[in-house]
């Protein structure tokens, strides 16, 4: 069995600074938590923006280029750099990141759906900030856009750039859609999907979710056509969906962007504590973990030393 690779999400768009005060906001505590997981054992970081002063997810360029090379600086981890983007923004904003940094991996999301925050609204009387509510609010009605006419223009963008599509399924749904994608000749295999289980709107994070998701995925593509990773949002999903994974021979995310608990009772200070977490599982369940450089070589990707920043 192949060795694992974790990722660390470390901040996300979802996470709401409200949530919990450890959650990292600027260019310089988002490297220094990408730093800290790579120490940890995570081969791959999946990096979103935010603004410095307010914590609301961002586009800007100017702060994406500053999280991503101070990461560099530190250290060799792979950089997954999100193309979900922010709210109101169109797809060419969404794929600027990639024609902009050439990164080695992207988020590449495979359809539509109705993605929602709007249920934290009913834990919190209070926000930090005002745009969390209006965000949270404005979720409710909103649709998260990924047309066949977008993931056309994605794939191509990336192809461009050369940098590897990290395919976000959040349903069954949508390994239709990737499967179309290949026939087209739009996506080549051997692909690589992350199965994202717990979003309100999207698949649930039951083990058998997991597994309707693995059995379509190997009749569509047959499993050397792929390699898989899973997101359980939440706790304990998290761990619970990571444990499966390595016993299957996937490979698992863990982080700030989707579980903010490292027990029931204890909220986490650091991804590195999730990192070092699902590391533990996978050394007690027999699996090796990949470094950066394993990483590069299981996923095929074109290497550091060729991204744009």
């Amino acid at each position: 069995m192949e060795k694992i690779i974790v990722t660390a999400a470390i901040t996300g768009s979802g996470t709401l600074p409200t949530q919990t005060p450890h959650l990292p906001i600027t260019p310089d505590q988002i490297a220094e938590e990408a730093y800290r997981s790579w120490k940890a054992g995570a081969a791959i970081t999946h990096i979103h923006a935010r603004d410095p002063k307010t914590g609301q997810p961002t586009g800007d360029l100017k702060v994406f280029r500053e999280i991503l090379t101070k990461i560099k600086d530190k250290c060799d981890i792979i950089v997954c750099i999100t193309t979900g983007g922010a709210v109101g923004m169109t797809r060419e904003q969404r794929i600027t990141v990639v024609s902009e940094f050439k990164p080695e991996m992207s988020s590449f999301n495979c359809g539509s759906m109705n993605f929602s925050i709007h249920k934290i609204l009913d834990r919190f009387n209070q926000f930090t900030h005002p745009w969390e509510k209006e965000y949270a609010e404005y979720t409710k009605d909103g649709v998260f856009r990924n047309t066949f006419e977008d993931l056309e223009y994605f794939c191509k963008t990336m192809l461009e750039h050369e940098t590897k599509p990290e395919l976000e399924i959040y349903d069954v749904g949508m390994l239709f859609n990737a499967r179309y994608l290949i026939r087209e000749g739009i996506l080549s295999p051997p692909v690589h999907m992350q199965f994202v289980q717990g979003i309100l709107g999207g698949i649930g994070t039951s083990v058998y979710d997991m597994m309707n998701l693995k059995t379509t995925a190997d009749r569509l593509f047959g499993d050397r056509k792929y390699t898989w990773s899973v997101i359980g949002v939440g706790y304990p999903a998290e761990f619970h969906l990571a444990a499966v994974s390595i016993i299957l021979g996937g490979h698992g995310r863990v982080g700030m962007e989707d579980n903010i608990k490292l027990s029931r009772s204890e909220v986490v200070k650091s991804n590195a504590q999730l990192v070092e977490k699902a590391v533990r599982l996978a050394r007690e369940l027999d699996r090796d973990v990949a470094t950066p450089d394993e990483a590069r070589k299981i996923l095929n990707l074109k290497g550091l030393d060729k991204v744009g920043f």
